[in-house]
This record gives structure tokens, C-alpha cells and sequence, in this order.
């Protein structure tokens, strides 16, 4: 299944909606499509009811549901087949029929994104650039970095520049979305926590970012003011709850600059969320990076995207994420 979040027009304002793909071309509003069943069923203010049953935030609905909340979307879809065949057709819309619609990040709420550093081709091409080894730690740990949550921007929206940087990069990562709370899980319990996968560009102002590595710290502010997701999730059981092994791709301007395979990590995601809650509490709503594919970036390549390019990032299964770089910001 695919799942997305967009947003439509109303009368206080645009709303962001849970949506589910019916097919390519038609999104049920699962919080519209309960609303209507419960009220077909005879429940008194079944608006509320579907509120507290199948929230329009895919955050709400996945803290809600937990263990469930593939199952619940199953359940939609199956729901909507029956109603469709009945006649009942206002609780889906049809792609392109609708101009005010707009797609949004997926997630609409992230509790903690963390991003990890998995991919040995990448770590090493930067290592080579400073003129030292890989770690041998590198070897030993799936390390990883904590992002801000806040600056994340969907499909279609533009990049913005921020206005203490100079040199802005593409980062081409797969990433994963959490659906159950855990601590010290295991590396065989994945299928019960990731709720799915989407496309991560990790946008990092590559000189505000050696910087802070230089001190031995960070990313911070070379990193946390925007990173990109999207277009949809698609859910854990459409790769029957097996690490899958993608092609991805990234184009600038239409010319290709990166090409690698998510299954060339170093570590599976397995052994990812195993360290990653070693004593920890990892949680619904939670945003997990790869980090960057080898070639996956302008670092690697010596290309560096400009003020107007399109840059699209592009995951077999998931779709094609496409965000325009901005000017850069005026200082405040």
C-alpha cells in the first residue's frame, strides 16, 4: 500500500489529510471513508467516532494503532472496494481532478529522526577526500546521527537555501518509518516495528557541516534546517516484511548524477534498529535515514546543485521525489 498525506482546501484554511492509494491515480481519505461507514452503521456523531478510529494524521493513526496499523489500512482499502462496488464514490479522488490538492512529507509528525552512515562506498569516498582510513569502528557500530524533526518539506517544495551557507548538497538516502514502540529490540523483530519506506534527501550545507565535524561534533546546522521526504510510504508488506534490495537514482536537471542499490548498505536495518535501541525507547512516529547511497551525493562527485535546479530523487516501488533549490536567504 501506499500512504501519503495531502492537503485540501477549507474554509479555515488548508488541511492535511491521511491518504491511501487506491491505484495510481485515485487517494482515499481514510478519516472521510470511517466517517462514513460509521454513520452508515447508525453511530451517533460518527465524525467524532471516526476521529478517535482512523485520525486524518498519519502520526495520530500510528500511535493509535501500533501493531495494527497495517491491518487497519488493509481493512480501509477492503471497506472502500465494498463501498465502490455499491455506488458510494465521494470518500476517494481522482489525481488531477482536483487542482488545490497538494502533497505534503507523509509523515506529518516526526518523534525523533535519527540518520545513520551505512553505506561503506559513501564512507569511504569521504574518508579518501580528507586523506584518512575508515575507522576501524566504522566496522564495529552502525553509527548514526540525530537530525532535527521540524524542518522536514514534502514532493514539489523548494529547497530552501539558508543564508549562512555557501555550498548546498543532495543527499540520496532510503528511509524508514517506525510504526510500533520498542526498547532493546531485536534485529528479528523488524518486521514488527517498521511500518514502511520512503525517499530521504538529506540536504546538508556542506560547509557549515566541515566545520562542526572538524571539532569533532555535529551535524547540526549543516543538517537541521530542512530535509525532504516523500513522495508516499509504502507499506512494510508489499515487500513481504523482507529488507528489500532498490535501485536509486538521482538527476539533476533531468541529467543523472547518482545511481547505487539500498541492499550495498554495510548493516541491515536489522542490526540498525537493534543498536539503535539498545537502552533506548524507539517509537511510532519515529524517522530512521540509511544515509546516503554510494555516489549519492555532490560530495562524492564533485558537483555541487545550484539557486533553480530541480533535483529528483528516485526509489523503485516508492516513486519519484522532486524538490527545486532556492536562492539563497537574506540574512536577517
Amino acid at each position: 500500500m501506499k500512504v501519503c498525506t495531502f492537503r485540501r482546501p477549507s474554509p479555515i484554511g488548508p488541511l492535511k489529510r491521511l491518504g491511501l492509494f487506491a491505484d495510481e491515480k485515485t487517494i482515499i481519505d481514510v478519516n472521510l471513508l470511517w466517517e462514513f461507514e460509521f454513520g452508515r452503521q447508525g453511530f451517533y456523531a460518527p465524525e467524532k467516532r471516526a476521529l478517535l478510529f482512523a485520525p486524518p494524521s498519519l502520526a495520530q493513526f500510528l500511535r493509535l494503532h501500533q501493531d495494527a496499523s497495517i491491518t487497519m489500512l488493509m481493512h480501509t482499502m477492503d471497506l472502500y472496494a465494498k463501498l465502490l462496488k455499491e455506488g458510494v464514490t465521494h470518500i476517494g479522488f481522482h489525481l488531477g481532478g482536483e487542482r488545490d490538492v497538494k502533497f505534503d512529507a507523509p509523515l506529518d509528525e516526526i518523534g525523533m529522526y535519527r540518520d545513520f552512515y551505512a553505506h561503506e562506498k559513501h564512507v569511504k569516498k569521504g574518508f579518501e577526500k580528507r586523506g584518512e582510513p575508515v575507522p576501524p569502528a566504522w566496522y564495529e557500530i552502525p553509527a548514526y546521527y540525530k537530525g532535527g524533526n521540524t524542518g522536514f518539506i514534502g514532493p514539489e517544495d523548494t529547497i530552501p537555501w539558508p543564508y549562512y551557507s555557501q555550498q548546498l548538497d543532495y543527499e540520496l538516502e532510503l528511509g524508514v518509518v517506525i510504526g510500533r514502540d520498542g526498547r532493546n529490540v531485536k534485529a528479528k523483530d523488524l518486521r514488527k516495528h517498521v511500518f514502511g519506506f520512503t525517499i530521504l534527501n538529506d540536504v546538508s550545507a556542506r560547509d557549515i557541516q566541515r566545520k562542526e565535524m572538524s571539532i569533532r561534533l555535529g551535524p547540526a546546522k549543516g543538517k537541521d534546517w530542512c530535509s525532504v521526504m516523500g513522495p508516499v510510504i509504502v507499506t512494510f508488506d508489499e515487500f513481504n516484511y523482507e529488507e528489500p534490495n532498490l535501485l536509486m537514482t538521482a538527476a539533476v536537471n533531468g541529467e543523472e548524477w547518482s545511481r547505487g542499490y539500498s541492499g550495498d548498505s554495510h548493516y541491515s536495518w536489522g542490526e540498525m534498529l537493534e543498536h539503535l535501541g539498545m537502552e533506548e525507547w524507539i517509537r511510532a512516529t519515529d524517522f530512521i535515514g540509511s544515509g546516503t547511497v554510494g555516489t549519492g551525493c555532490g560530495l562524492e562527485l564533485d558537483r555541487w546543485i545550484q539557486p533553480g535546479d530541480l533535483v529528483e530523487l528516485e526509489i523503485e516501488r516508492i516513486g519519484k521525489l522532486r524538490n527545486t533549490v532556492g536562492t539563497p536567504n537574506a540574512k536577517p
